[in-house]
């Protein structure tokens, strides 16, 4: 065969490959705001408490998003082998997924452990971690960032320090409200901080009274002491003796490539905000294996990630790597890699990953049922099985979800080679 026809014949079966390759198709959509569940029901019951609030823009906008409507998708919850958690709860207009993905799944490994089901307050956490956002801000001189948003570690970390609380026992929403908003809560603490730091007055004492003052005022006062099934406990006590949960025997595992291999890094992202260094980093063909056998062995994480992508449906909600941005195959650590240091990965959210189903149809991708505290899952009907639940295909995790929390236990091996 003379080279001509070679090099025809390749550029054909290059040209055939594009073509079989590029099926998903995008579309044009205009956002009308005003609707779904975060402008029907979190704003209306936020504006019916609180006339003074800013009425939020309503203006349409449009938007490029992956035409799902034909394809044949594993969104019922039904289909999944699933880890058995609480029931979706409303994260409401606040900046908390971290608290409530990972509240979650300590609720999950406390069932595993002990067999109880129980409901943990997530506001109980989220208190004393602005109390230690603040505290920080005033050891650094406000050169600290103090912010709604957190990383799944923070969990572990205040559970260590302050215990954790049931759900009944401080739930952190006044009577007249039906959704959590910290809107005001979060600008006048603030304000505050940013005061103290125009003025230069770094009394600790004084800074950390006045937050706890707005927390109070806001969330309420958290409870020392309480019974549970007759007997008394503190946030210690019951964090210990009745959920047998240890902080430390919890791992955040990562997979990047801008920080090295096989070592413990820092993820460095703004909601990491006390510069941890204990996630431990391999390599992305690892995390996704080591992700899968963890499910199928039961176990549930708290994972992390970017949900604004233009292959993230909130009508079907199913997130998949359309094609037209990259095709499934050509996904590795470089095209990670590089979305996240061009800003088009950012670490927006967290969510409780607890189902699995094994290579959907035979089509070679597996998917991954989440849990979610955001209204994004959320525009549907109450009764309809999806409501506050995503569907993961493994690309959209491959490519997107950055690092996740998991039980020591489920990855002894690879805690080995470090």
């Amino acid at each position: 065969m003379n080279k001509q026809k070679i090099v025809g014949l390749c550029l054909f079966a290059l040209g055939s490959t594009a073509i079989a390759q590029n099926t998903d198709k995008a579309m044009i959509k205009v956002e009308e705001k005003g609707k779904g569940f975060y402008y029907e029901s979190i704003l209306k019951d936020m504006n019916a408490v609180n006339d003074s609030l800013e009425k939020e823009d309503k203006e349409p906008f449009m938007q490029i998003i992956m035409d799902q409507s034909k394809m044949d998708l594993p969104n019922d919850p039904s289909l999944y082998k699933t880890a058995w958690s609480q029931k979706t709860q409303s994260q409401g207009n606040t900046g908390t997924c971290w608290c409530f993905s990972t509240t979650s799944f300590y609720e999950s490994e406390a069932l595993r452990l002990t067999g109880k089901k129980t409901e943990i307050s997530e506001m109980y956490t989220v208190y004393w971690e602005y109390v230690e956002k603040a505290r920080r801000f005033v050891e650094k001189r406000g050169d600290s960032n103090f912010g709604e948003g957190s990383e799944a570690n923070a969990v572990a970390r205040i559970m260590k320090q302050y215990g954790a609380v049931p759900q009944s026992e401080f739930v952190g929403l006044p009577d007249n409200r039906k959704f959590y908003s910290h809107e005001q809560m979060f600008k006048e603490m603030n304000t505050f901080l940013q005061s103290l730091k125009q003025s230069n007055a770094w009394n600790e004492e004084y800074a950390l009274s006045t937050i706890k003052a707005i927390l109070n005022h806001y969330i309420g006062v958290p409870p020392t002491a309480f019974t549970v099934e007759g007997k008394k406990y503190t946030p210690a006590t019951y964090l210990k003796d009745y959920l047998k949960l240890n902080p430390d025997d919890y791992v955040e595992i990562l997979s990047y490539k801008g920080q090295p291999y096989w070592k413990q890094v820092e993820y460095d992202v703004p909601d990491n905000w006390w510069h941890s260094k204990d996630y431990y980093n391999v390599p992305l063909d690892d995390y996704m294996q080591l992700l899968k056998e963890i499910v199928k062995a039961g176990y549930t994480v708290s994972i992390g990630g970017d949900v604004s992508e233009t292959g993230f449906s909130r009508t079907t909600n199913c997130a998949i790597i359309p094609d037209y941005d990259i095709p499934s195959q050509y996904i590795n650590e470089d095209a990670r890699a590089f979305r996240f240091l061009n800003g088009t990965t950012t670490d927006d959210h967290g969510m409780h990953l607890i189902g699995f189903l094994e290579n959907y149809k035979g089509t070679g991708h597996d998917w991954y049922l989440i849990k979610d505290s955001s209204s994004g899952s959320r525009n549907l009907k109450n009764d309809d099985s999806r409501f506050g639940y995503y569907f993961f295909r493994d690309d959209y995790i491959k490519l997107k979800m950055m690092d996740f929390t998991v039980h020591k236990d489920a990855v002894k091996e690879l805690l080995k080679k470090f």
